[in-house]
């Protein structure tokens, strides 16, 4: 359980509440109307706070209009009906497993510990998982138990419960919203942060006290400046929330705060861009899941070498060989049987579209009459290729694959030859606003800035997730600290206390 025991209501800030009534006093000011800070703003309202919730948006729910939504929570009342046993110790251990004790474990232990009255929580209030589901993984390293769920419209299936809620609070005067309202800078006291400032999009400044302050506002994965300059390579993809411009990890740190993670940062196994200018919006998705199809192609980096086993099941071990490649990048290689034969490796692409697009011909649809033509088309190391395609077929005819692949049903020998360019990208924001177990915001040396508190990805993927990808560990979390907050910076009325 979070505890709180700081105080705000000093003597100037008591001056300031007076002489500020005409803009806004506030219990609790919400700064961000996504997973994280919808849920904080109905918990502290339900209990009877007076909540003030801004955000940049015109409309409530953040990144949860563009993520997938996916959920993970052990010992939830899905898995009890389906006869599943499951804890949060559990949880823990697979979190911890998965990230190779790469992840918080403190922020870990508070997110799992939780999350089950999180998920069932959002049940009773009209969230509809997948009829499947629970299931072990998707898309992820698979957990060990079935705790992994997700809605039909994923993270909008989640939007659509929490935001009537808040719009119901707020039509009964308990939340305040104003949207379009960016917030630019933190009010300060004597150590405390005592409210905000905020620009609507009349460009006027406007002045919100509050006692305490929750940044709920995202990560900096919209951004593509501050993305590169933290994670150390261009943001490629386009997906995220083009809002999540990074102001509360700015925001945190002109007060005192400052930023950690930056040694988990990490890239997915791959995106198709048709495209040399980015960001970029995927074409569509390559299907590199052995459990799903069998690869009958080789994968190359810019050197023309082979990087990984194709046909490795593991998702991590996949992510983590591209990690490691120039520039994050790497090209998928067939000959003109394997393109005639083998299922499109192009999810809901048949044979035709396939041949056409390589007709076509564009950044990432190259074709040539021979592997060193393809290599130069590419932008690869034609030696390189020339032996990687050798080496494979060699494997093919003698069963002996230099990296133990096992589904190899045709050489690459039949010209013309081709390659799709794939490149790793991230939707998420690896770094983030340090924090201790209590979500409230740090110094360096571990003291609490005062009333100053953060939660979802704002915290960055390497606190929950670690260098990897962990299902379910990013929208979970960030609705479990926002309900946390909501519940611990709020005490109940005295007549509802047991």
């Amino acid at each position: 359980m979070i505890n709180d025991k700081s105080n705000s209501d000093n003597l100037e800030y008591r001056k300031r509440k007076g002489d500020q009534q005409g803009q806004g006093t506030w219990d609790l000011v919400v700064v961000g109307g996504g997973s994280a800070g919808l849920p904080a703003a109905i918990f502290a309202a339900r209990r009877g706070a007076n909540v003030l919730l801004l955000d940049s948006a015109n409309e409530l729910g953040g990144s949860l209009w563009v993520a997938t939504g996916q959920m993970s929570a052990a010992g939830t009342t899905v898995q009890q009906k389906r006869g599943i046993k499951d804890t949060s110790d559990l949880h823990f251990e697979d979190v911890m497993r998965i990230s190779r004790g790469t992840a918080n474990p403190e922020i870990v232990r508070l997110a799992v510990d939780h999350a089950a009255d999180t998920f069932d929580w959002l049940m009773q209030e009209g969230f509809e998982p997948l009829p499947e589901h629970p299931v072990k993984g998707l898309g992820h390293e698979p957990y060990r138990q079935e705790r992994y769920y997700w809605g039909a419209d994923g993270g909008v299936s989640i939007k659509n419960i929490l935001v009537p809620i808040v719009e119901e609070l707020e039509g009964k005067g308990k939340i305040t919203l104003r949207l379009g309202h960016r917030v630019t800078r933190l009010l300060e006291d004597g150590g405390n942060v005592i409210g905000v400032a905020a620009k609507a999009s009349d460009g006027v400044e406007k002045i919100y006290y509050g006692k305490k302050v929750a940044l709920t506002c995202g990560g900096y994965a919209g951004n593509p400046e501050m993305f590169e300059e933290l994670n150390g390579y261009p943001q490629y993809n386009a997906s995220p929330w083009p809002l999540s411009r990074g102001d509360g990890l700015r925001l945190g740190e002109a007060v005192g705060g400052y930023a950690r993670g930056h040694k988990n940062v990490f890239v997915n196994f791959g995106t198709l861009f048709d495209t040399d200018v980015f960001p970029a919006r995927a074409l569509a998705r390559v299907e590199h899941f052995p459990e799903r199809r069998q690869p009958w192609e080789i994968y190359v980096n810019k050197s023309g070498n082979r990087f990984v086993r194709e046909d490795v099941e593991s998702v991590d071990a996949r992510e983590m060989a591209l990690y490691h490649q120039e520039d994050y990048r790497y090209w998928i290689v067939l000959d003109s049987r394997i393109l005639r034969t083998a299922p499109p490796i192009i999810s809901g692409w048949t044979h035709d579209q396939m041949r056409n697009a390589f007709d076509k011909g564009s950044p990432a649809f190259i074709s040539s009459d021979t592997i060193e033509g393809l290599a130069l088309k590419a932008g690869i190391e034609a030696a390189g290729l020339i032996a990687s395609v050798s080496c494979y077929n060699y494997g093919v005819s003698t069963g002996n694959d230099f990296f133990g692949r096992s589904h190899k049903p045709l050489p690459i020998c039949k010209a013309p030859f081709h390659a799709i360019r794939m490149q790793a990208s991230a939707i998420s924001s690896a770094i983030g606003l340090a924090v201790d177990n209590n979500l409230r915001v740090i110094r360096s040396d571990g003291s609490p800035v005062g009333n100053l508190y953060a939660a979802g990805e704002i915290l960055g993927s390497s606190q929950t997730m670690g260098k990897s990808a962990c299902g379910g560990m990013m929208v979970t979390p960030a609705m479990t600290f926002g309900r946390l907050l909501g519940e611990s910076l709020i005490p109940l009325p005295i007549s509802t206390q047991a």
